[in-house]
């Protein structure tokens, strides 16, 4: 099942907005006015529409991975390690929205529907492999 068409209507859906609003690149903060709550039904839908768990702050402890917290970030302000991680993690980002220094709270402002398609896949993958 493709996944970008549910997450595209769950998004639209939770964001009073139109389908055709929900672009795999747009941010979800800048582009379309989210705000954390939204990101919390957003999450919900998903986790519904797609039977899945999405633990709060799945993608931040994703983006850590093993790395020590004093390694990723300090004072809330991501180390260069962990900029770099974020950059890898959310490879579909434009490499011109990482700003420095990139502060930890204001990561959800890269987020895009394509950031939720891949966490929705790999939590896909992870109840699989639980199975």
């Amino acid at each position: 099942m493709a996944v970008f068409p549910t997450v595209q209507k769950t998004m639209a859906d939770a964001l009073g907005c139109d389908v055709d609003d929900i672009k795999l690149d747009v941010s979800l903060i800048e582009g379309l006015d989210a705000e954390s709550i939204d990101f919390l039904d957003m999450v919900f839908r998903l986790e519904r529409a797609f039977k899945i768990k999405v633990p709060r702050g799945k993608i931040i402890e994703d983006v850590r991975g093993d790395m020590a917290v004093a390694d990723f970030e300090q004072n809330g302000i991501l180390t260069e390690k962990g900029l770099a991680r974020l950059r890898e993690y959310l490879s579909e980002i434009d490499a011109s929205r990482f700003k420095t220094p990139m502060r930890v709270d204001h990561i959800a402002r890269l987020y895009t529907p394509e950031t939720f398609c891949k966490l929705v896949i790999r939590a896909q993958r992870a109840s699989q492999a639980a199975g």
